[in-house]
């Protein structure tokens, strides 16, 4: 069974930065990629970055392209999203996730994860 922990969530000011962890359990964590969403309160979840296996590959939801940066660390199976020039609309849980396949993907979807971690809160003051 895989555990994913997230750290780092918090209260910000708007234009403020916070830098999100999450630790993977097990010995096969630089296999899959690994990826984040978030949940506002009344609404979907939804995807905010992905990064392969290798690091190789990233992508990001629109908008959040050129603020945050999703990077890992396989000798420490961590993953990490760094957010910068925050604004209210980036409030919400925010959530790691495990791909269900090992292996290259150019793109995660909620269908294609696994794992979840338990969240971890973002708010943002204006």
């Amino acid at each position: 069974q895989v555990q994913l922990v997230e750290s780092g969530g918090g209260l910000v000011q708007a234009g403020g930065s916070l830098r999100l962890s999450c630790a993977a359990s097990g010995r096969t964590f630089s296999s899959y990629s690994m990826g984040w969403f978030r949940q506002a309160a009344g609404k979907e979840r939804e995807f905010v970055a992905h990064i392969s296996w290798s690091g190789a590959i990233t992508n990001y939801a629109d908008s959040v392209k050129g603020r945050f940066t999703i990077s890992r660390d396989n000798a420490k199976n961590t993953v990490y999203l760094q957010m910068n020039t925050l604004n209210p609309e980036d409030t919400a849980v925010y959530y790691c996730a495990r791909a269900r396949n090992p292996g290259t993907i150019l793109e995660l979807t909620t269908t294609q994860v696994a794992y979840w971690g338990q969240g971890t809160q973002v708010t943002v003051s204006s």
